[in-house]
């Protein structure tokens, strides 16, 4: 069986990328661990000049999007706390809180 390393290695003190458990991404709005997919949202629309992006997962990106214009994202900013106001965004997280990080559902389509 072949080497890893070599012997040789004048880097050999120092940890490997592969040796290092890579830390989990959490949620931006539901603070849970991402799973295999990440969803990268800008908390302020890029078409009011946001230019931040956070991870999500993709329910909380909808639940978001469903809850929000883009004006009242943009009024909300950076700041979880604001969004979490919000009775139907509170009663969502408090619900997939215990959910796989990889669990996705149907979401419910704005009322206009």
């Amino acid at each position: 069986m072949a080497r890893k390393r070599s012997k040789y290695d004048p880097y050999d003190h120092l940890p490997q990328e592969d040796e290092a458990p890579a830390a989990p991404v959490l949620c931006w709005l539901c603070g849970r661990p991402t799973g295999k997919t990440i969803v990268w949202h800008h908390p302020v629309p890029k078409s009011r000049g946001g230019r931040d992006v956070v991870p999500m997962h993709s329910i909380c990106q909808q639940t978001l999007i469903a809850n929000f214009t883009n004006s009242e994202l943009q009024r909300h900013g950076m700041e979880v706390a604001g969004l979490l106001d919000n009775p139907n965004v509170r009663k969502f997280v408090d619900w997939v809180a215990n959910k796989d990080p990889d669990f996705t559902a149907t979401i419910a389509k704005k009322q206009r």
